[in-house]
């Protein structure tokens, strides 16, 4: 079979840095580089930035934030590099942290850099060369599922895991937080959604179900196959959101992406990975699979899936923020203020089914 890699592009000029100070910088922190990089970015990089370096005896990613965003949370790169660098004795899909900078001067922010996983990313459709027929579409999907089981049941004793977050009480303070991130990130003509803050917080679980690690943008474009093999996954990319808390929350948080072959047309206009093929799960089989995976009840599962479509409704409308107070030109943002009103309608109609 023909490997499919993921292909970079030309670097989009807002998205430019300065190639020189970078190069310098990596060749005082890692050895043996050969050459002057040429420098290309990968496809999407809503949130963070990546970017491929490719010198002449070897390549190497970056990972930086967009311009105008704040060091913090979804966008403190050394706390990203420090989670991976945590995580991987135990889950061996993380890519190695090879070099890490705080230094402004070098391109004005913090980034790091990581070994490059050669393999395939799925993106919006199955690449036909890969030849899988339902049957192996199912395997991959089920492989899928399982590597996050595998992340969920990672020792937490050490001290750097346990570190990576607070852990109790974490579905009480991802209502809270995210409930204020949605009133901060509104523009003109933004639906309050009020009614659906107001439900989330009446509807959450008195208490966690458990405290593991969890990825939290879990999906397939996050993760790279083996590229002789789509059936394994080789490495689990985009760290930054990764902390201690409830599984449910992570699984929630991945199916308000998994859009299936029966939603409506607008929610399939915003699917970006192959969920829709013949031999997926629809996201009530994920679900059902993976609470007889981890022994979980997930009899009452509506509120996690809200609460996922919600989270994204937010990380929509911040972007489209950006987008609206000109810190980003990107084309592709323009129609991220109609995505978010969509957002909350589809929350609404889970909410009605639940009661």
């Amino acid at each position: 079979m023909t490997a499919i890699q993921d292909q970079a592009r030309a670097v989009r000029e807002e998205d430019a840095f300065d190639v020189a100070r970078a190069d310098s910088f990596l060749k005082h922190h890692i050895g043996g580089l050969e050459g002057v990089p040429t420098v290309k970015q990968f496809p999407g990089g809503a949130s963070n930035l990546t970017y491929l370096l490719s010198y002449a005896n070897r390549e190497l990613v970056l990972r930086r934030p967009p311009r105008g965003a704040k060091a913090k949370s979804a966008h403190d790169m050394l706390r990203e590099a420090r989670v991976m660098g945590a995580l991987k004795p135990s889950y061996p899909y993380v890519p190695a942290i090879l070099a890490c900078c705080d230094d402004p001067s070098v391109i004005g922010q913090d980034f790091y850099v990581m070994e490059r996983l050669n393999g395939t990313i799925l993106r919006r459709d199955l690449p036909p060369a890969l030849g899988l027929d339902p049957d192996g579409v199912r395997k991959l999907c089920l492989g899928f599922i399982d590597r996050l089981i595998e992340l969920h049941q990672v020792d937490t004793a050490p001290s750097d895991l346990k570190d990576l977050g607070k852990g109790e009480g974490y579905i009480a303070r991802q209502v809270a937080g995210w409930s204020e991130r949605w009133r901060q990130a509104a523009t003109e003509g933004s639906d309050p959604c009020e009614d659906v803050l107001a439900w989330l917080d009446t509807h959450q679980p008195s208490r966690d179900n458990a405290n593991c690690v969890i990825h939290n943008d879990y999906r397939f474009d996050n993760v790279v196959l083996a590229p002789d093999d789509p059936l394994t996954i080789i490495g689990v990319l985009d760290w930054e959101m990764a902390t201690i808390g409830d599984p449910l929350m992570d699984l929630g948080g991945s199916l308000a992406y998994w859009v299936q072959a029966d939603d409506d047309p607008v929610f399939q206009s915003f699917r970006r990975q192959p969920t829709h093929e013949p031999g997926m799960l629809t996201r009530r089989e994920v679900v059902i699979y993976y609470g007889e995976r981890r022994g979980l009840d997930v009899s009452r599962f509506g509120f996690y899936e809200v609460f996922g479509l919600f989270r994204l409704m937010v990380i929509i409308q911040q972007i489209y923020r950006r987008y609206a107070l000109g810190q980003t030109t990107n084309p592709q943002f323009a129609g991220f203020g109609d995505a978010a009103r969509y957002m909350g309608m589809r929350c609404r109609r889970l909410m009605a089914t639940e009661g």
